[in-house]
């Protein structure tokens, strides 16, 4: 992938990023001496508000900030660069722990990780400030780098997804209850439930294996996947591009020069967008199991992420109000996708009763528990008021 004005380029080594330091872990900590934006005062500035319209409160995370003076260049450039070489950094990383001898090991799944991680940010900062960049590159690279950080996630989803829905199956299909004492009734409701929890237990053993075949299945193809797109043309070219950035930050014309404060716009305009998806969010008490609204919530998480990453650049530091609802948001894409694993392998063909009934009390148990990651993003969501229940 190259710019318009570079004919030709050849492809640095990792090792050649600038900044990086051989052998040394990946973080996401702000690179030291990155300056962070001044708090705009002039005439006309707009105030982050909440959905109600109300100021928010101040920015906590923000620290003692530079008199002023600061150009976009200052502010969006040192933290472009420092995620391109976070990304080349991960990947020399990665190329160094995923030796035949140790496929899927766990300093390749860490530099995995942090491949993401930084491609992530990487293509949330072209997203949300595309303005004040060349167009035309931003968007090329931010779709390459979703291509890759989707493909290198699925391998991670898979396995999580499998750990997931065993250990559930364990706890749902664990010692029958002992019978109870006291009155019938009672002894009763405990027979019938130990009488469940048995019938529960036949078919959680076929239905562990018959879902452990499918998702290590899926996994190995997108472990095979992933390694095969890190040794093509496409992922040498997004390499490429990557490298350029750590050292060269293609700027819109004119925007080198601009104020610092017209990076606040787009942030804003990021964050007013999370909080009108919060808020149509269905209000807490609606039917739960109602799949439908998945799709909502899943939008309320990207856009958090988005938020957040420009947070990352016009303050330095991420929103550390919004740790706990971003938390929970995740939570719930997890047991979204682990029931949708219990549904689809329920509906396997000449599967045994027994078998079709364990997964059926999964794929429940994990739609209750996407009800209680709503149930716990709605109490951790900092702006109480635009949750509030009709």
């Amino acid at each position: 992938m190259r710019r318009p004005d570079q004919q030709t380029t050849t492809r640095p080594t990792p090792d050649a990023a600038p900044g990086t330091t051989p052998g040394a872990p990946p973080a996401e900590a702000t690179e030291p001496g990155t300056r962070r934006l001044p708090e705009a005062t002039g005439p006309g500035t707009r105030r982050l508000t909440d959905a109600t319209g109300a100021a928010r409160p101040p920015d906590s995370a923000a620290g003692s900030r530079p008199a002023g003076g600061l150009t976009t260049e200052a502010v969006l450039a040192p933290y472009l660069r420092e995620q391109a070489a976070e990304f080349l950094r991960s990947l020399r990383l990665h190329h160094e722990h995923s030796a035949p001898a140790d496929p899927g090991g766990h300093d390749a799944a860490a530099a995995t990780r942090a491949l993401r991680r930084s491609a992530r940010r990487i293509s949330g900062c072209l997203h949300t400030f595309r303005a004040a960049l060349d167009p035309l590159w931003a968007d090329q690279l931010r779709a390459e780098l979703a291509w890759l950080s989707g493909l290198l996630a699925r391998e991670h989803a898979y396995a999580n997804r499998l750990t997931r829905l065993v250990e559930a199956l364990h706890q749902l299909s664990g010692p029958a209850l002992p019978a109870a004492r006291g009155v019938r009734a009672a002894g009763e409701s405990a027979a019938s439930d130990a009488q469940g929890r048995a019938a529960l237990g036949v078919g959680a053993a076929r239905a562990g294996a018959l879902l452990d075949r499918r998702l290590t299945l899926a996994r190995t193809r997108s472990h095979s996947a992933a390694l095969q797109a890190l040794g093509s043309s496409r992922f040498h070219a997004v390499a490429d591009a990557v490298a350029l950035l750590a050292s060269d930050v293609p700027l819109a014309p004119g925007a080198a020069g601009r104020p610092a404060e017209a990076l606040l716009e787009p942030a804003e305009r990021a964050e007013q967008r999370l909080l009108t998806a919060v808020a149509a969010l269905p209000p807490d008490g609606t039917e739960p199991y109602n799949e439908a609204q998945d799709a909502a919530w899943h939008q309320a998480r990207l856009l958090l992420r988005l938020h957040r990453y420009a947070h990352e650049v016009v303050r330095g530091a991420a929103d550390p109000a919004l740790t706990g609802a971003g938390h929970a948001l995740d939570l719930h894409r997890d047991a979204v996708e682990a029931a949708g694993a219990a549904a689809a392998a329920a509906r396997t063909p000449r599967i045994a009763p027994a078998t079709a009934y364990a997964l059926g009390v999964l794929h429940a148990d994990q739609r209750h528990e996407v009800e209680a990651a709503r149930a716990v993003f709605r109490e951790s969501w900092p702006y109480a008021a635009v949750l509030s229940a009709p």
